[in-house]
């Protein structure tokens, strides 16, 4: 009996003191009346949505930038060229049509006019534009289109065959792209092709294509008579139509002017990822020549090829330093095979200024004004003697 009554007092206690607490605990569900803390939640579906304009600006990067930079100064190069080829007579080889019917059955010459397309870059706000000498040529008619869809037609200032390097000047105000600093060029950082591959430039915006800049200093031999020293060599895939335009850098900065590519295979004309590029203080030695010849002995001749030297060459050729350049390759008959210059010579000075490097060589050859028939001295070292040497250049064979 005891024992019971002990029970009912406990459990009075309890229900006494739930009813007392009940307002001081979380004990319930909303239904009752409760508030619940749903700041969190209330926070994550207040946060806007990012806009359009939003997802543009994350999607920029330093490569979009530059070439939004330099599209506008970006052209076609249209050109259209006279080709003349011999059409032979099917009755060539008959002495009877031969000897009586002379006019009728002789060879002609035909004329016909073929049309190219090529790249470019304009360089200043007065409209000058440069591309390669190999996409104007013989051009009988240029046309610069722009990537607006304007077109212009463009007088041909000047064309450099050696250097691969061609001036053309259109009327008016242009956006223009700013040179960079090819000699603090890295190699690894990006590089950005742009141009007019296989026509696809046409009233539109020029193609662009991204890659690296895999080496530098490369040089190759005498390409139907141009001489590529230096050049520039990328990964950014170069087709058919981007000769002539610019490599660019992270910065929208001209590096280089896309000028041939290798391709691994004769039969193939498209890019395997191995493309080269005149380097842009190459490209402006040059443009300032040609704005102050203004076309005059624009062919002249020296008919030899040089390169640096390193510590390899220079021993075997037994020459105690490796400043000059030495003579690699010779042209028969030129001026430099006729005034006595050998394979294998070093050239220490030209015309009285000291050569150390390719570089030297050729920014004192371009600041001469040289025209046919002058004459150029050079000092080589050759077997351990210093020889002064006279070239009378002639014009470029044709």
């Amino acid at each position: 009996m005891f024992k019971s009554w002990k029970f009912f007092v406990a459990i009075g206690i309890g229900l006494l003191a739930g009813i007392l607490l009940k307002d001081y605990l979380p004990f319930g569900s909303s239904s009752d009346g409760q508030n619940i803390d749903t700041s969190l939640v209330t926070q994550a579906n207040a946060q806007p949505v990012a806009g359009t304009d939003s997802i543009t600006s994350h999607r920029q990067n330093a490569l979009t930038r530059a070439v939004q930079m330099v599209t506008p100064a970006v052209v076609s190069i249209n050109v259209t060229k006279i080709d003349r080829y011999v059409q032979h007579n099917p009755f060539f080889d008959d002495p009877f049509f031969r000897q009586f019917f002379p006019e009728l059955f002789s060879d002609r010459i035909v004329e016909q006019p073929v049309k190219s397309i090529g790249s470019g870059f304009i360089i200043s706000s007065d409209g000058y534009v440069v591309t390669n000498e190999h996409v104007v040529g013989e051009a009988t008619e240029i046309i610069v289109a722009m990537s607006d869809g304007k077109e212009y037609p463009a007088q041909l200032v000047d064309k450099d065959r050696v250097s691969d390097i061609a001036l053309l000047k259109i009327e008016g105000k242009f956006p223009y792209i700013r040179f960079g600093d090819s000699d603090q060029i890295l190699i690894g950082e990006w590089a950005i092709a742009l141009g007019n591959p296989f026509g696809l430039f046409i009233r539109n915006q020029p193609t662009v294509t991204v890659g690296v800049v895999s080496a530098v200093n490369r040089d190759f031999s005498p390409l139907e008579g141009r001489i590529y020293e230096d050049m520039i060599q990328t990964d950014a895939a170069i087709n058919m139509g981007n000769s002539g335009g610019p490599l660019c850098n992270a910065d929208g900065e001209v590096i280089g002017m896309n000028t041939f590519i290798f391709t691994g295979d004769p039969q193939s004309h498209g890019s395997v990822g191995i493309g080269f590029a005149i380097p842009s203080k190459r490209i402006q030695q040059v443009v300032e020549k040609l704005k102050f010849r203004r076309g005059k002995d624009k062919n002249v001749w020296i008919g030899m090829y040089v390169s640096n030297l390193n510590p390899y060459i220079a021993r075997s050729l037994g020459y105690p330093s490796t400043r000059g350049v030495y003579v690699r390759r010779i042209d028969r008959h030129s001026p430099a095979e006729k005034a006595g210059v050998k394979l294998g010579d070093i050239i220490v000075e030209i015309n009285g200024q000291a050569i150390n490097t390719y570089m030297d060589a050729e920014a004192i050859i371009l600041s001469l004004d040289l025209r046919v028939g002058d004459k150029m001295r050079i000092k080589v070292w050759r077997n351990g003697k210093i020889l002064d040497i006279d070239l009378v250049l002639e014009e470029y064979p044709q």
